[in-house]
């Protein structure tokens, strides 16, 4: 269907390693990226939100500069927070064509679609305005990135006609979760309005390569526990692309092996998988992904995901490395308890999760 896009791996720009200064190791970056291509990959995925809007640059110095441009795939979004009015869409999206240093986006997705923003895209005519620029070639095909219920997608999709692919959370813990009911949303997207599926947090921001003790029993050391979830997703016919935000070397190399040389589950292993999941559950982590969408509005410069990624290694019973985590976190970051509770991260996070309860939590396990 999309004959530009190469394999099924995606390189997300959303998480790469960034020093004290928020910068980015070009170098590192660009042996990746050569790697990614050389291996016969050539999707890429990034928003001007990401990275503190270096993940668009990032892209242009070494990828955009260096290889043609039919050679690459790239899909850009429209972000809630870039615009409040109709008028500031065309603008935004020049300025983003500018920055990665291209001519037309492959796809352009209206990002994170949820019940608190949608009416902001249909008042500002965001779909219409996307349809426009697909006529005039800057975008050749249009999409949304989605964290809500299968009945608000259903809602959406039946909506917006003119949406081509549909990005989704999906991963073996989150397929039966009644919280974000990935199946169900699947299900809606590519049997009842039979559109394509990306698919976004296949590990689930590092859970489900990083798992408890309980859990790795259950799975082969000769494969990392990063590629059964990989091997889950893939085992889809519907999805034609699962992203990985991958930040070093060794994480490319080993999704690069997994993608090349599929092999399907065996009913053992998803039967593990389901096992794991149960496991997972039983812990209570907090459910977040790390995707750090909370962090720019928040008025304290609290570094909420790392945080929770302290209380939950803490709620698996390593204190002394959770603490440890939590006090190097404090070294640039102000702690949980100088949440003044205004709401602004629970207003963005796609995984509707509770962070001012969450950081008041955090708060009583690590600061007595």
């Amino acid at each position: 269907m999309f004959e530009k896009v190469h394999g099924r791996l995606g390189f997300g720009v959303m998480r790469l390693k960034q020093d004290s200064e928020q910068n980015i190791d070009f170098k590192d970056f660009q042996k990746m990226v050569d790697y990614f291509m050389a291996q016969g990959f050539n999707y890429f995925d990034t928003a001007q939100v990401y990275l503190n809007g270096l993940s668009e640059v990032a892209l242009r110095e070494c990828l955009v500069k260096k290889y043609p441009r039919e050679s690459f795939t790239i899909t850009d979004k429209l972000s809630p927070s870039s615009f409040s009015k109709e008028e500031d869409i065309i603008p935004f999206f020049n300025k983003q064509l500018e920055t990665v240093g291209v001519d037309y986006f492959d796809f352009y997705l209206m990002h994170a679609q949820q019940l608190n923003n949608y009416e902001q895209y249909k008042r500002c005519h965001a779909y219409e305005i996307a349809k426009k620029l697909k006529d005039e070639g800057k975008i050749k095909h249009i999409g949304i990135s989605f964290h809500d219920t299968p009945e608000f997608l259903d809602k959406i999709l039946t909506e917006q006609k003119d949406v081509e692919v549909v990005q989704l959370q999906f991963n073996y813990l989150d397929y039966e979760s009644k919280d974000i009911r990935a199946k169900e949303c699947f299900e809606i997207a590519s049997k009842k309005h039979r559109k394509p599926i990306i698919v976004m947090e296949p590990v689930r921001g590092g859970t489900l390569a990083h798992l408890p003790h309980g859990a790795k029993a259950l799975l082969s050391k000769e494969r990392s526990e990063a590629s059964y979830a990989f091997r889950f997703v893939m085992s889809f016919d519907e999805i034609f692309m699962i992203l990985s935000g991958m930040n070093e070397m060794s994480q490319l190399e080993d999704n690069v092996e997994t993608f090349k040389n599929y092999k399907p589950l065996t009913p053992l292993e998803l039967k593990n998988l389901k096992e794991i999941a149960h496991i997972i559950r039983t812990y209570k982590d907090i459910g977040c992904t790390a995707c750090g969408y909370c962090l720019k509005g928040c008025p304290k410069h609290i570094a909420i995901p790392s945080l929770f990624k302290a209380y939950n290694i803490f709620n698996k019973g390593e204190e002394q490395l959770a603490k440890n985590f939590y006090l190097s976190t404090l070294k640039e970051h102000n702690p949980a308890s100088s949440c003044i509770r205004c709401g602004r991260c629970e207003n963005i996070c796609p995984q509707h999760l509770k962070i001012r309860d969450l950081l008041g939590k955090v708060k009583e396990t690590f600061e007595h």
